[in-house]
């Protein structure tokens, strides 16, 4: 059975009235919290979790359905959500940030450079427009190919098939140069 605090809250939210907000951090923020704790293991991600779920619920309170389930219930779906979400994105963008310790682009050796690959820059304006922009990006701007693909606003497939015609272009002027190059990446 609900109590009248928690029908006096749904009321208020119903109504659209900020006292609403107020009344559910009191008597729900702890719980909350608590899950966002559970499903994060971070205090300070649980907290914008939180706080983005108070945003959520203060926006998406007209969803809510009493015939449905409890107000906590519903509650409690909404930050587990926000944090699973948030957990998500988090393992997203670190997967997708460079790892210099076990990347072999800064360890580059060198032993001889012939003297016609110094204007290796100046053979890539021979090539069109959009290999040249892909091996400009990836070569002399130092992205990866997923920065490429994020920066151009093209597909990663369509990076990687760019940048192989645009290397074997290259390749036909440079010869074996191009094959090192084309190695590192």
């Amino acid at each position: 059975m609900k109590t009248f605090v928690e029908k006096h809250i749904v009321e208020l939210l119903k109504a659209g009235d900020d006292r609403a907000m107020g009344l559910l951090y009191d008597h729900y923020a702890d719980a909350l919290y608590g899950i966002a704790i559970k499903v994060t293991h971070d205090e300070e991600l649980a907290q914008d979790v939180l706080q983005e779920s108070f945003v959520k619920i203060w926006k998406n309170a007209h969803k809510y359905d009493v015939k449905k389930a409890r107000l906590f219930t519903w509650l409690f779906r909404v930050v587990q959500n926000t944090a699973i979400d948030k957990v998500r994105s988090r393992q997203r963008k670190q997967s997708k940030e460079v790892q210099t310790d076990s990347s072999n682009v800064y360890h580059l050796k060198t032993t001889s450079l012939a003297i016609e690959h110094i204007d290796v820059k100046d053979h890539t304006e021979s090539l069109e427009p959009k290999y040249k922009e892909v091996i400009d990006a990836l070569f002399f701007q130092g992205m990866t190919q997923q920065e490429a693909s994020d920066e151009l606003n093209i597909p990663l497939g369509t990076v990687k098939s760019r940048l192989k015609i645009g290397l074997r272009e290259l390749r036909k002027v440079f010869g074996g140069f191009i094959i090192i190059l084309s190695t590192m990446l």
